[in-house]
C-alpha cells in the first residue's frame, strides 16, 4: 500500500496531494487546449475543473487493484501539472503511470523529474513487476520522455479507437522491475 500525506521532494519539485487551494492553478493548465489535446477530456471549464479537483483530492493512496494515486506537481508553491500511478493488476503486479504538465513549463525537465518518482513508487513501494505508459503517437514529446526514462516501446496501435471524434492511435511503453533496478534512478 502507498499513502501520500507528506510531499515527495525532488531536486526542483514537490509532488503532493491536491488541495482546495489548487483550483485556480489547476484550471490555468487544464483549460489550455494544447494541454488537453492528447487527453480524453476537453479543456476544463471552471465547473468541471472543480468537480475533477474534488476527485483528485481523494486520490492520495493505493491500497488495492484499481486505485489511482494522483499528485500535484508543485513548483515553488504553484501546481503546474500532475502525475499519477494506477494499479492495473494485483495478481500480475502491473501498474500504469502518467503525467500532464502546464504547456508553459514544457521543455524544462519537470515532467521527467516527476515521472521518475511515480516509477520509483510503483517499483520500490508497491513492488510492481511492470509499469506501462501510454500516449498518442502524435505526442512526440511524451514518447521521447518515456524513452529517456528507459522504457521500451512495445506497441503502436493504429486507428484503434475513436478519439475526440476521429480515429486515433496509441503508443504503449513499458519497464520491468529488473530494468528499473538497473536504471540510474533506482535507490
Amino acid at each position: 500500500m502507498i499513502e501520500i500525506s507528506e510531499p515527495i521532494k525532488t531536486e526542483r519539485l514537490s509532488l503532493r496531494p491536491f488541495t482546495a487551494e489548487d483550483e485556480r492553478d489547476m484550471l490555468e493548465f487544464e483549460s489550455i487546449p494544447e494541454v488537453a489535446r492528447y487527453l480524453f477530456n476537453e479543456p476544463r471549464t471552471p465547473e468541471d475543473n472543480a468537480q475533477e479537483l474534488a476527485v483528485r483530492q481523494k486520490q492520495t493512496r493505493i491500497g488495492e487493484e484499481g486505485d489511482t494515486l494522483m499528485l500535484a506537481v508543485d513548483l515553488d508553491g504553484k501546481a503546474i501539472g500532475y502525475v499519477l500511478l494506477f494499479w492495473l493488476s494485483e495478481q500480475n503486479k502491473q501498474g500504469e503511470f502518467g503525467y500532464v504538465l502546464h504547456s508553459g513549463y514544457h521543455g524544462k525537465g519537470y515532467a521527467g523529474e516527476a515521472a521518475v518518482e511515480m516509477l520509483r513508487l510503483g517499483f520500490e513501494k508497491l513492488d510492481l513487476h511492470r509499469i506501462i505508459g501510454r500516449c498518442d503517437p502524435r505526442n512526440g514529446a511524451s514518447a521521447k520522455l518515456m524513452e529517456r526514462l528507459g522504457m521500451r516501446k512495445e506497441a503502436h496501435f493504429i486507428e484503434s479507437e475513436i478519439f475526440k471524434g476521429e480515429w486515433g492511435g496509441e503508443l504503449h511503453y513499458a519497464m520491468l522491475a529488473k530494468e528499473w533496478r538497473d536504471s540510474r534512478w533506482s535507490s
